[in-house]
């Protein structure tokens, strides 16, 4: 682990967050949300890229990483709550740029919708919004989404077996084959294998249907998204890169959309091209400076 990162923990009203830091203190703010089965390790690349420059903060979102896992409260909107304590309340930073993969993007979601004074600039990496725009579990092909939903049969059979389990992703959701090599594995499996962090990944997918409701009422309320957005997607489609989904999604609820296809990426973004994603957002940041 690169000895600039500073890890932390504080106790927040609901969950003890673990979150990541490097850079300047004095440096315009970034924070950088996770998926899944990943943490806030999957930004290691892109956090090295830019530090120089700008305040990082990853956080591990509830219940998963090395932060708790309460029982409930897997809705994008309270994990947004979380994230917006951290910043407000815990870290006094009132203006930053906000980054998201996967389900670190409708948790951002959330977050920009609720602390829109906040967010500078909004940057989503391949997913899409559930609820608007093209289906975030793309008609049943993303298979596992329905899987996860199902009560307690994932835990049944994934317990025990998440090596295996969790392998097949980070293998067949990358072009890059070596992006996401055996040390990392070890890494995301130190966390996923403690007691309950199945559970608790699993129930992100469960609050699939209320975090649809609430985006598609969000929508209807008349409500759009004040800050540029850059909306990035993996451009190989065989390795489940979204492509231009991701853009077409945010493009229902923002004024002002920047789509970008990585092309020789698959999901993983941030892990298979590290260098093509810290340069578009770099240039995302420059472009919606941030006063300091």
């Amino acid at each position: 682990m690169p000895a600039e990162f500073t890890h932390h923990k504080i106790r927040l009203s609901d969950v003890v967050m673990h979150y990541v830091t490097a850079g300047p203190a004095d440096a315009p703010p970034v924070l950088l949300l996770h998926g899944w089965p990943q943490t806030w390790f999957e930004w290691r690349h892109v956090m090295g890229l830019l530090a120089n420059d700008y305040q990082l903060i990853a956080p591990d979102m509830r219940g998963l990483g090395d932060s708790s896992r309460p029982l409930d409260g897997y809705d994008s909107k309270t994990i947004a709550g979380d994230l917006n304590e951290l910043m407000a309340n815990h870290l006094d930073i009132s203006r930053y740029h906000l980054v998201g993969h996967d389900w670190g993007g409708p948790t951002g979601f959330a977050l920009a919708v609720a602390a829109s004074e906040a967010v500078a600039s909004f940057t989503i990496v391949d997913v899409t919004v559930p609820g608007l725009g093209p289906d975030v579990s793309q008609g049943g092909k993303r298979w596992h989404h329905a899987f996860h939903m199902t009560p307690d049969l994932p835990e049944a059979l994934v317990q025990g077996r998440e090596r295996e389990y969790l392998s097949w992703f980070y293998r067949e959701f990358s072009y890059q084959p070596d992006a996401i090599g055996d040390e990392d594995i070890d890494e995301y499996l130190r966390t996923y294998t403690q007691p309950g962090a199945l559970r608790s990944g699993f129930s992100y997918y469960r609050n699939i249907p209320a975090n649809k409701a609430a985006n598609i009422a969000i929508k209807e309320s008349g409500f759009r998204l004040p800050m540029p957005v850059l909306a990035v997607g993996g451009g190989r489609a065989g390795s489940r890169g979204r492509g231009t989904e991701p853009e077409e999604s945010l493009r229902e609820i923002a004024e002002q959309v920047t789509g970008a296809v990585v092309a020789e990426s698959g999901h993983f973004v941030p892990e298979e091209q590290p260098e093509e994603l810290a340069a578009l957002m770099r240039r995302h940041f420059e472009t919606n400076p941030i006063q300091v």
